[in-house]
């Protein structure tokens, strides 16, 4: 499927030899504009519908994160091409979904272009429609731990879990809430063999509960209460090889 793609980069050579890349090796992308600094993106961003921004960490007055952050709720994926390493870790936190370091090796790029037309592949199928998760019956119960003490539920009647700081809030498909004294990160280890997925840094969901997903702005699962949840672009991926 064919991408719409712009390049922000300071430097103007390596906007060329990217873009070079790209027409040679990647032909899905269609670039719609170039970027020297941030303000020139926005303008781009604003301006046009994008499946992927090829985005430069550092840039003047500022850097991709700063970008981003202007940007807000996205609905295109982020490739980062940078020369430090020591980026990748905030590139995660901010949901890349590939991170290609400088000079750029060809066969990375086209995985890179590859897994971001995966994605946007399964989203067009599954946008708006009513899912078949590949689902996963069990009568497992666990354990939720709370200040007083703790409580056991089944695994089938949460909806999902959302962090709550060092808290998590447990969503049951009676409408009632927990309050586990444990933080999200124990309850994405506990539930991942359950048929349970973190999609959002806020968000561990249970994948049976889901009927619909949305591509909107960063996308979007609606589950059977018609709570909507975000997915987070870097999660998007694994959350949508569950689905038929």
């Amino acid at each position: 499927m064919k991408l719409k793609a712009i390049v922000v980069e300071d430097e103007a050579r390596s906007r060329e030899i990217l873009k070079n890349y790209l027409s040679k090796y990647c032909p899905n992308i269609e670039l719609q504009g170039e970027a020297a600094n941030i303000d020139e993106a926005l303008v781009l961003i604003r301006n046009n519908e994008l499946d992927v921004v090829f985005l430069d960490v550092e840039m003047p007055y500022g850097n991709a994160f700063d970008l981003l952050d202007k940007v807000g709720d996205r609905s295109f994926e982020t490739i980062f091409v940078t020369a430090y390493d020591h980026y990748a870790i905030d590139a995660l936190n901010n949901h890349a979904s590939y991170y290609l370091l400088k000079p750029i090796s060809i066969d990375d790029l086209i995985k890179a272009v590859d897994h971001v037309a995966d994605i946007k592949k399964k989203e067009n199928e599954l946008q708006e429609k009513v899912v078949q998760p590949n689902l996963i019956f069990t009568e497992e119960k666990i354990t939720i731990p709370q200040q007083d003490g703790f409580e056991v539920l089944k695994t089938s009647d949460i909806l999902y879990c959302q962090a709550d700081d060092n808290y998590t809030e447990i969503h049951l498909n009676t409408g009632a809430k927990l309050l586990a004294s444990k933080t999200l990160k124990y309850f994405e280890e506990s539930l991942s063999n359950l048929g349970f997925l973190r999609i959002h840094k806020s968000y561990v969901v249970n994948i049976n509960a889901i009927v619909k997903y949305k591509k909107g702005k960063g996308g979007s699962v609606v589950l059977e209460n018609d709570k909507e949840l975000l997915v987070a672009p870097s999660r998007k991926a694994n959350l949508l090889t569950h689905f038929n």
